[in-house]
């Protein structure tokens, strides 16, 4: 999986910080997908910069509806339209989010071509796949605000093709079905249980994309033992009370969250645009101070999970 970080200023755009957007792309061998978490306004102008394209997009992740979380959404929807995609999105969202994509629409006098699935999510298991498991957790913010656990299901283990050999069986489709873990029988009549050739399976990788939010229970067991944690870190610790009251997070409690979930790596972002370059220095530091696996997100950086 990749991360590209489109937007990554707090509330208002700055003249190198856009507003929240994140894409996900999937990179799955064999399952292809290009997700966007949260679209502030400007996200489609930023995406002309990637090579990404919106009509890639086969699901739409909002964490709540604050406008520099959504605003560009009615816009990426209707170019993605009248670009003649007719390959179908999924939008998830907290509630509301239906009402504010048909409203938006409605009275524009818009549409889209394609089929749009709007989910009004809950806590729990939001989709499910033979690959993938994205499930939503209830934050601390002042509207109805998630994140969102994407959990990678473990791969099949390598097949030892050459021990295959040794024992006698020649390649060909039978070794498809023994990659699978199947039963053959060969024509001998010897039965070959695949599972036998197989390297144990390859962990899968977990990623946790937070909305806005200040510390809470609910956010610990959302992050646990994630590879990579997504996270806001609006204020410096000197503002942590400020943060707390606004329902965002500071540098340290950010961090101090990587830290207590046994996170592998932790990526800050939502930064005030009161923060300049140096201020942005300031910020990183708090955070590796408290757990040195931290990057602060820049707009257009990527990040291998």
């Amino acid at each position: 999986m990749e991360l590209i970080f489109l937007g990554t200023s707090a509330g208002v755009p700055t003249r190198s910080r856009n507003v929240t957007a994140i894409l996900l792309d999937l990179q799955h061998p064999t399952r292809a997908g290009l997700w966007l978490f949260d679209c502030g306004e400007g996200t489609q102008h930023q995406l002309l910069h990637t090579p990404y394209h919106p009509g890639k997009l086969d699901k739409i992740f909002i964490t709540h509806l604050h406008g520099d979380h959504v605003f560009g959404l009615p816009g990426l929807l209707c170019s993605r339209s009248m670009a003649g995609n007719v390959n179908p999105l999924t939008l998830y969202g907290p509630a509301g989010i239906r009402e504010f994509t048909e409203t938006a629409l409605r009275l524009s006098g818009s549409w889209t071509d394609y089929p749009l699935e709007i989910v009004e999510v809950n806590e729990g298991v939001v989709f499910e796949d033979e690959h993938y498991t994205v499930t939503a957790g209830a934050l601390n913010h002042p509207v109805e605000c998630y994140g969102y656990r994407i959990e990678e299901h473990d791969k099949p283990g390598a097949l030892d093709a050459a021990a295959l050999i040794a024992d006698g069986v020649k390649p060909g489709p039978l070794f498809q079905r023994l990659k699978h873990g199947d039963t053959v029988t060969l024509e001998d009549g010897r039965i070959v249980n695949g599972q036998n050739y197989l390297s144990a399976p390859q962990p899968g990788k977990t990623l946790v994309i937070f909305g806005d939010t200040a510390p809470c229970p609910a956010a610990l067991a959302l992050a646990r033992y994630a590879d990579v944690i997504v996270h806001e870190a609006t204020l410096e610790a000197a503002m942590e009370e400020k943060a707390n009251r606004r329902g965002h997070s500071s540098t340290r409690q950010a961090a101090q969250l990587a830290r207590d979930a046994s996170a592998g790596k932790l990526l800050v972002t939502h930064v005030s645009s009161r923060y300049d370059a140096q201020g942005c220095e300031l910020l990183l530091k708090e955070c590796q101070e408290v757990f040195p696996e931290c990057e602060l997100a820049q707009d257009f950086m990527q990040v291998y999970v």
